[in-house]
């Protein structure tokens, strides 16, 4: 890969470097291993946490390896490459569905180097039907719609323009962010600004609303994804019913204002009948509140792939 015509680039702090164009043949679904080489010291890098896929490190530079046997050290998350634009026979076309979220889009819960998340079900979902759609993943474990956080980055409502609106091609969004400002909203803590204060749901609709106004005026369709069952879930300190009280009103409010272009029912999909403030026990993951497979695959099947 170049950099306009450079074998190497120099990234400035909270910068970006976006590479040459590689024509490559792909399929559907195949899976892409991008190497990374850095001549000196970094510094602090750039991570997605919840990668999901093993990351693979050794020193030295290895960019013509072939073969595996070099690197030697692996972790689930990822550095640096923030993602990978693909264009083809349909790229004047508007063909990009971005899903927008917190962990429940992220894919915690789900199993490692399974492509189990929602999103990845979904695309399997949209090349079945013959759909020529791709899905971009902009889950953000921790992310809140109203609070930026020092753990979990920038606000839902901030993000927004970089992960969705200057996204070459995208046609709709998929907008699955609160859950962790309702669940949340009356912690403290190192990972809270000190400005912290508990919202309303009137606050995290107009919100909502901010997201929808920004995104219609680039001609974009907004889904919303109502907000997860959080009862059970330990990590979330108190206040059980005022969370639920404020999920329910929430939930209500994505269902019923009309405001979406249209509206998938996480909830619906993830939710014990016999008791709807709790996840469904065979779809829930070992911490009580995240999906597992299961539950992503059930997530995935409550689309209708004509909204899109």
């Amino acid at each position: 890969m170049a950099f306009r015509g450079a074998r190497s680039t120099v990234i400035p702090a909270g910068g970006e470097a976006v590479g040459d164009a590689v024509t490559l043949s792909t399929s559907p679904l195949e899976n892409l291993v991008v190497t990374l080489y850095f001549a000196g010291a970094t510094g602090p890098a750039t991570f997605h946490r919840v990668g999901l896929a093993a990351s693979y490190r050794a020193d030295g530079n290895h960019l013509d390896d072939v073969l595996a046997q070099a690197f030697r050290e692996s972790s689930q998350s990822s550095y640096f490459l923030d993602g990978v634009d693909v264009s083809g026979p349909f790229r004047a076309r508007r063909n990009t569905v971005v899903a927008l979220g917190d962990s429940a889009t992220d894919g915690v819960g789900a199993t490692a180097e399974a492509n189990g998340r929602y999103t990845d079900v979904l695309g399997e979902r949209l090349v079945a039907g013959r759909r020529n759609l791709g899905v971009v993943n902009a889950g953000i474990a921790g992310s809140m719609l109203l609070t930026s956080s020092s753990c979990f980055g920038e606000k839902g409502i901030a993000r927004f323009r970089r992960d969705v609106l200057d996204r070459p091609g995208v046609r709709t969004v998929i907008v699955e962010l609160g859950a962790n400002d309702v669940g949340a909203n009356w912690s403290t803590g190192p990972c809270f600004p000190s400005s912290h204060k508990p919202v309303s749901a009137r606050q995290i609709t107009e919100g909502y609303r901010a997201l929808i106004r920004a995104a219609h005026g680039r001609g974009i369709k907004v889904i919303g994804a109502t907000l997860v069952p959080l009862s059970g879930y330990p990590g979330y300190p108190g206040h059980a019913a005022k969370v639920e009280r404020l999920r329910t009103q929430v939930n209500h409010w994505i269902r019923t204002s009309g405001a979406y272009d249209a509206v998938v029912d996480f909830d619906k999909a993830l939710a014990d009948p016999a008791h709807p403030e709790r996840p469904r026990p065979g779809y829930v993951y070992e911490d009580g509140l995240h999906p597992n497979d299961a539950g992503y695959q059930a997530i995935a099947n409550a689309f209708e792939l004509s909204v899109l």
